[in-house]
C-alpha cells in the first residue's frame, strides 16, 4: 500500500538554522501533529547549517490538499509560529510522490535531526 508524502526543501537566510529548528520541533510539528499531519521526519541538512527539510504523509493526494488548506487557513498557524518561519525562509522546493509505507517508516525512523555536518 503506498501514501503521498511531501518532502520540502528549504534554503535559510544565514544564521537561522538553529533557531528555525528548534521553532519547528517545539510548536509548528507539534501543531502539526495535533492537526492530524503526519510529519514523517524534519531536520536540519548534513551538508549546510542553513538548510532543512520536513516530510511529511497523506493517504493521498486529495487528502494533502484538505489537510494542508485547514492547517494554514487555522488561527492556530496564523497567529503561532507562520511569521518566525517565513521569516528565515530565503528559498523552498516541494516535491510531491507515492511511496510504499515500508519506505514512509524507514525515513521515520531516521528521527528529527539537528545535525550538522
Amino acid at each position: 500500500m503506498s501514501r503521498v508524502i511531501e518532502i520540502l526543501s528549504y534554503r535559510l537566510k544565514p544564521g537561522t538554522g538553529q533557531d528555525f529548528f528548534e521553532i519547528m520541533s517545539t510548536v509548528s510539528v507539534p501543531l502539526h501533529q495535533g492537526q492530524g499531519i503526519d510529519v514523517v521526519w524534519h531536520g536540519r541538512s548534513l551538508d549546510h547549517e542553513d538548510g532543512y527539510g520536513l516530510i511529511r504523509a497523506f493517504a493521498d493526494l486529495d487528502t494533502l490538499e484538505a489537510q494542508q488548506a485547514v492547517f494554514y487557513a487555522s488561527e492556530a498557524w496564523r497567529a503561532g509560529p507562520r511569521e518566525a518561519i517565513i521569516a528565515r525562509i530565503d528559498t523552498s522546493a516541494k516535491l510531491v510522490l507515492s511511496v510504499s509505507h515500508a519506505a514512509i517508516e524507514a525515513l521515520r525512523c531516521q528521527g528529527a535531526s539537528a545535525a550538522i555536518g
